[in-house]
């Protein structure tokens, strides 16, 4: 088992990042139209992603990984009680996770909340945010955020979040812990975090090794983001164009 008492660090980012997840839902909440404006780019961004890594989703070791990534973590989903049950385990989770769990777990969180922030400041920089943009307006919008370092922050959580994860999997002290973990969870009304956290370990288990498809993602979303700070104004289709069947020769 985990420490009784895990290093503050860990346990003190992961409350952070949760009430800062926590506050972007209450935003949302009283907020229906920023929802709705939100919920399109989220959606568009979703598109654009399976457009980027269909063939990664096609091929079954990564399927599951590619999954979690764009549901889990980026997805437009409500996490709002993910994150709540989230909030109400963390005395339960030091005490019954590693610390390498408990911080990764704050990273997620990170992630999610960062993603969220970026897509707020993109979205006041669009023409509309109550309507169609074309890729070329996503870009413009991109650049005047001007948030670079925060965009390469957040490709970085994705590759810190993913060698985790798979570095979890070859622990059987971790797996012993989620098990047992499982039943009280459920008990408590917690299973949308409990099953958030077991999708997650699933995934990268049955990867059967992370590095080629984290390297790829990292290559991916760099050039993008290079492509787009540097001017561009078509680095990938038209996602809304893009048919979910077809192979990808772009990236996200």
């Amino acid at each position: 088992m985990a420490d009784q008492d895990p290093a503050p660090s860990a346990r003190s980012a992961l409350v952070r990042e949760l009430q800062r997840v926590q506050r972007l839902h209450e935003e949302r909440k009283v907020n229906p139209i920023l929802v709705g404006a939100l919920d399109r780019l989220a959606n568009w961004q979703a598109r654009r992603l399976r457009m980027t890594y269909a063939d990664l989703a096609a091929d079954p070791r990564f399927t599951a990984a590619i999954e979690f990534f764009q549901n889990d973590l980026y997805g437009s989903a409500d996490f709002s009680r993910r994150d709540a049950d989230l909030a109400r385990v963390v005395p339960v989770m030091v005490k019954m996770l590693p610390e390498s769990v408990i911080r990764t777990t704050a990273s997620a969180m990170e992630l999610n909340g960062l993603s969220q922030e970026l897509d707020r400041v993109l979205l006041a920089r669009l023409p509309r945010a109550d309507g169609y943009f074309t890729v070329a307006e996503y870009c413009k919008a991109y650049r005047r955020a001007g948030n670079f370092p925060l965009r390469g922050r957040q490709i970085r959580l994705i590759g810190e979040i993913g060698q985790a994860l798979d570095r979890f999997v070859g622990k059987p002290l971790v797996r012993t812990a989620l098990a047992m973990m499982r039943q009280p969870a459920r008990l408590a009304g917690m299973s949308a975090l409990q099953d958030f956290l077991e999708r997650g370990f699933a995934a990268f288990r049955d990867m059967g090794g992370a590095e080629a498809f984290l390297r790829t993602i990292d290559e991916r979303e760099t050039q993008i983001m290079e492509a787009i700070i540097g001017g561009a104004i078509d680095p990938f289709p038209d996602p809304l164009m893009f048919r979910l069947s077809q192979p990808a020769t772009e990236r996200f």
